[in-house]
This record gives C-alpha cells, sequence and structure tokens, in this order.
C-alpha cells in the first residue's frame, strides 16, 4: 500500500515539476513562445510563476521565480515523500540536498531523453518541421555545440550526441543520491522513493 501512495505522489509531482523545469529551459533556449507546446508549458506554470516574479526579477536569461517554485516543489514533494517511505524523521538539509540532486538528475534525464528523441526524428523525417521537434531541438543545439566543436562529422555522421550522452551519464552517476538517502535512513528502500 506505502509503495502504490508512494508511487502515485511521486508520478504526480514528477510531472508538474517536469513542466518547470521544461520552462527553465526553454527560457534558457529562447524558444518561440508561440509553438503550441510551450504556450502550453507557459499555461500550466504560469499561474505559480507569475505572482513570484513581481517579487523576484529575472537574472539574466535565468528565470529567478521558475527556479525557486521548481525547487520549492522538488523540496515538498520529496519530503512528502521521504516522510511516507522512510523510517525515521529527516531533517531539513539532507531533504534539501537531496531535492537540488533530484532536480539536477531530472535536468539530466531531460538532456537525454531530448537528445536520443532529436537524434530518432533525424532519422525518421530530417528536415520535416513539427512542433515538438522545433522544441526539441532548441534544448538540444545549445547541448551538442560544444561537443560538435570538439568532434568532427566523420563520413557525414555526426557523433556528437553519443559524446553527449556519454558526458550526461558520467556527470549523472557522479550525482551523490544514494549517500544522502543513507543519512535519511532510505537506503533499504534505494531507488524506489525517490
Amino acid at each position: 500500500m506505502r509503495n502504490a501512495l508512494v508511487f502515485i505522489l511521486r508520478t504526480l509531482f514528477d510531472l508538474y515539476i517536469l513542466t518547470f523545469a521544461l520552462r527553465l529551459l526553454l527560457q534558457w533556449a529562447a524558444v518561440d513562445k508561440r509553438n503550441p507546446l510551450v504556450q502550453f508549458i507557459l499555461r500550466v506554470t504560469n499561474p505559480l510563476v507569475i505572482p513570484l516574479r513581481r517579487l523576484l526579477p529575472p537574472i539574466g536569461r535565468v528565470d529567478t521565480a521558475t527556479v525557486l517554485v521548481l525547487v520549492g516543489l522538488q523540496v515538498v514533494a520529496t519530503a512528502l515523500v521521504v516522510r511516507i517511505g522512510c523510517i525515521g524523521e529527516p531533517e531539513v538539509l539532507p531533504i534539501l540536498a537531496l531535492a537540488l540532486l533530484n532536480v539536477a538528475r531530472l535536468a539530466l534525464s531531460i538532456f537525454t531523453w531530448s537528445i536520443i528523441i532529436y537524434v530518432v526524428l533525424s532519422w525518421v523525417s530530417p528536415g520535416g518541421y513539427n512542433p515538438g521537434a522545433a522544441l526539441v531541438a532548441a534544448i538540444v543545439e545549445p547541448v551538442l555545440a560544444p561537443f560538435r566543436r570538439l568532434i568532427p562529422a566523420i563520413g557525414g555522421l555526426d557523433l556528437s550526441p553519443l559524446f553527449a550522452l556519454i558526458a550526461i551519464q558520467a556527470v549523472s552517476m557522479l550525482l551523490p543520491v544514494d549517500r544522502v538517502l543513507s543519512v535519511m535512513l532510505c537506503s533499504s528502500l534505494g531507488r524506489s522513493v525517490l
């Protein structure tokens, strides 16, 4: 019963948090706001971001209101899931650390899946326009650009997505999620909690 409740809470929070992470990445990539998928993300996230933006103006290309909402929602989600799934009473600092690690892991997952989708779309529909494909390309291009400068195309084949995926996976493996979970006595539940 507890695992089902953790799964439902985690899934609902993850989907909502994902929209805020996408909003932040789309603002960073300066995606066209007329894209229907971007409009959907803006409409879903505006109720929490717009009131907070009056208090926290953006810093350069970083929307501080979106960052604060993203981290705040992740802290709440992490606290709820840890409270239900762990033994004992977790402290604030490990909850905050785990929330920040989960935000970093979410960003890396978005980049990973975006690169995979980008590559598949380049095989299936090269040069075609689709709002989803435009969105994925806007997220992926800034990540692939440094790899393209280092690794030239070989025989017309762009290997930069492969090396970007390897780098993203390496960074993901360096995130100390297990150590933070063990501090909170969640090691027996491991990844099933988060």
